[in-house]
């Protein structure tokens, strides 16, 4: 490339600071026909501007950032984004402990190179064997690793959807390699040969015409990557197209769709944005800004997500404190690990019992479906005794399910933990529904009417006096538009019904 101008006046600003921005490189790659000699775009770059202000953006300065660019001006960190609402806020839960090779089976290695001796291998012969076993992949592909991996997944996974804890159960599991990426997917599609069966939506899905158009027959699980043309036929055909890989992204992004769980390995962990994914497994030893930008997949906002949850299954909590250390301003030592949310839902539990001393409620956890429910309607009007039971009663709920829901597959949860939780949480949602939700009182109405009508009114008088240049003064309190509000007004009935309101205009 040649100079384009040698001005010292320039500011040439980059994005993706960490990638081919900082490439000064030189490359030599030999050929048939001799050497050949090639440099990274930044090269060329700054050869164009030579004089020119470098200003870099970047979510992860790496340390060839720092050289290129220089030190870092001004700093807006993950920390800062989850204050400010532009991200959730991330939560660990570590499973590697769970899943790893047994001592059995390390002492039965231990005893096979001990036999290998004595039939005659050699010193060096035993410790190649060992420094290729060694190898982590050798380790985390292990077929009985990988089938205890799927077990605890799908077990997780399933807890979740099954509690309500995930937003639309859009997941991620990031594998260590291909081979494994593949073997994993057997393995799940043999415990799971449901998961694998082509549909629109999960069953009981309303879908609007529009969704009707977009929405493509698709797995719950898919293995997302490229091809490789020394793939066996059923991996080469399952992977698909680039055009393919194009609709399995539309769909992913999709919450309505059936396709749920990506398993990926290189594929999506940067620049991939799904604001209802809040659940990421790894099984996959990543580290410095590669790991920031993979656990970052679950930090995007989402109405119902509260947090983001990390399930590690490889260990790499060492690291992503590292990480979270070089690339933000985490305070602590580690970020928020599930542990905390257990404490919480815990603690609530206890807050809750203690304000329901008073409260029979066996016939909830023992009766018949009426008894149930009758002893939930009772529930409610002993937490409505008085406006500061309610309030504490909704705030304790509200933070007790918010917590429960990163931690609802811990197994330090009992039976009756959970009964408790649910029972707690069903009072909550029809003194919702009474008090907050979808059913606002008359009182309520007529005030969002008349601010309905208000709005509707200045618009169209801002409209009118920009296009015609008249001064013009409208009282949307005048007997007109009161006359309008009192017609809709008188249109209005409520039913109350077991606590219920039915609106209708």
């Amino acid at each position: 490339m040649q100079l384009l101008t040698d001005r010292t006046n320039v500011i040439c600003i980059s994005d993706e600071a960490h990638r081919s921005q900082i490439n000064l490189d030189q490359k030599v790659k030999i050929t048939e026909s001799g050497v050949q000699k090639t440099y990274g775009f930044a090269k060329y770059l700054h050869d164009s501007l030579p004089n020119a202000t470098y200003v870099g953006f970047t979510g992860t300065p790496v340390d060839g950032t720092i050289e290129v660019f220089g030190g870092v001006v001004d700093a807006y960190t993950m920390t800062e984004a989850v204050k400010d609402g532009i991200t959730v806020n991330l939560v660990y839960d570590g499973r590697a402990a769970k899943v790893m090779l047994n001592q059995d089976k390390v002492r039965q290695i231990e005893e096979y190179y001990a036999q290998c001796e004595l039939e005659g291998a050699n010193e060096h012969q035993i410790e190649e064997s060992q420094k290729a076993v060694a190898k982590m992949e050798v380790i985390i592909g292990d077929p009985d690793r990988l089938r205890a991996v799927a077990e605890d997944f799908i077990k997780h996974y399933e807890t979740r959807v099954a509690e309500g804890a995930t937003v639309a159960g859009k997941a991620m599991f990031v594998c260590s390699n291909r081979n494994i990426a593949y073997d994993f997917y057997k393995i799940v599609k043999k415990l799971r040969p449901e998961w694998t069966e082509k549909k629109i939506c999960d069953d009981g899905v309303v879908l609007s015409e529009k969704d009707k158009k977009e929405l493509k027959p698709m797995e719950k699980i898919k293995l997302v990557m490229t091809r490789n043309k020394d793939d066996e036929k059923d991996l080469f055909d399952m992977l698909g197209t680039k055009e393919d890989r194009k609709e399995f992204d539309r769909q992913f992004k999709n919450p309505k769709s059936n396709f749920k769980i990506a398993i990926v390995v290189d594929m999506w962990l940067t620049g991939f944005d799904v604001p209802e994914l809040d659940t990421i497994y790894i099984d996959k030893p990543i580290q410095q800004h590669t790991l920031i930008q993979t656990i970052s997949r679950v930090n995007r906002v989402c109405e119902g997500k509260d947090k983001g949850l990390i399930v590690d299954y490889i260990g790499i909590k060492k690291n992503m404190n590292t990480a979270l250390k070089k690339y933000t301003n985490f305070e602590s030592e580690e970020f928020e690990g599930v542990e905390q949310s257990i404490t919480i839902v815990k603690d609530q539990l206890e807050v809750l019992g203690q304000m329901f001393h008073n409260f029979n409620s066996s016939d909830f956890f023992n009766g018949s479906p009426t008894e149930q429910l009758a002893c939930l309607n009772r529930a409610v009007e002993y937490v409505q005794l008085s406006e500061e039971l309610e309030r504490r009663f909704m705030a304790a709920v509200k933070r007790m399910k918010q917590a429960f829901n990163l931690c609802s597959s811990s197994e330090k949860f009992s039976d009756e933990d959970k009964d408790y939780i649910h029972f707690y949480c069903a009072v909550r949602s029809i003194l919702f529904k009474l008090t907050k939700g979808d059913a606002p009182d008359i009182e309520q109405m007529n005030a969002r009417v008349r601010k309905m009508l208000e709005g509707a009114i200045q618009s169209d008088g801002i409209e009118e006096l920009f296009e015609t240049g008249k001064h013009i003064s409208v009282d949307i309190f005048s007997d007109e538009y009161m006359d309008k509000i009192n017609a809709i007004q008188l249109q209005v009935m409520r039913c109350r019904r077991k606590g219920t309101y039915i609106i209708c205009f």
